[in-house]
């Protein structure tokens, strides 16, 4: 078995979803429910079939995301895996209707950071082992970092 790092292109830094799921029906599902979750929500997503064809299914309602999400599929190209992009929303908005979709099986990692694919590879194909998402920690926050992350949730209406 050979263990690759596999970078995600983001050239925009945007956001995105990695996750894992179970059936070519979740092209499909994923699409309603972004498309459901927010009238201004563009998004790409793809999905590497892992048995029958063997394909990368895509859908979404931007172009350049649907491509981009399938660049990056292509480049991991773990079976039962899929990426969805996003624009003009943030996974904090689907992340929970994403995960309720019957299909989705885990969720690797929510993120605009770069992002890196730890893709585990055999003669039979691949799997995602695990994610690694930005940079490590440069030391503990103080109290000036807490009052900061407090103002900047509420700055931007998550809390009162």
């Amino acid at each position: 078995m050979e263990l690759l790092s596999v970078p995600v292109e983001n050239p925009e830094g945007l956001n995105l979803i990695l996750g894992q799921s179970h059936f070519i029906k979740t092209v499909e599902d994923l699409h309603e429910t972004l498309a459901g979750a927010s009238p201004q929500l563009r998004f790409g997503l793809a999905f590497c079939e892992s048995s029958g064809p063997r394909l990368v299914r895509r859908s979404g309602n931007d172009d350049g995301l649907v491509d981009l999400a399938v660049r990056n599929a292509l480049a991991i190209g773990a079976g039962h895996s899929f990426i969805v992009f996003l624009r003009e929303g943030f996974p904090v908005n689907v992340l929970n209707a994403v995960k309720l979709v019957p299909e989705v099986c885990r969720i690797y990692c929510a993120t605009a950071n770069p992002l890196s694919v730890v893709v585990a590879a055999d003669g039979a194909g691949r799997g995602i082992v695990g994610v690694i998402d930005g940079e490590s920690p440069l030391g503990v926050e103080t109290d000036d970092d807490v009052a900061e992350r407090h103002q900047l949730l509420r700055t931007i209406g998550y809390k009162l």
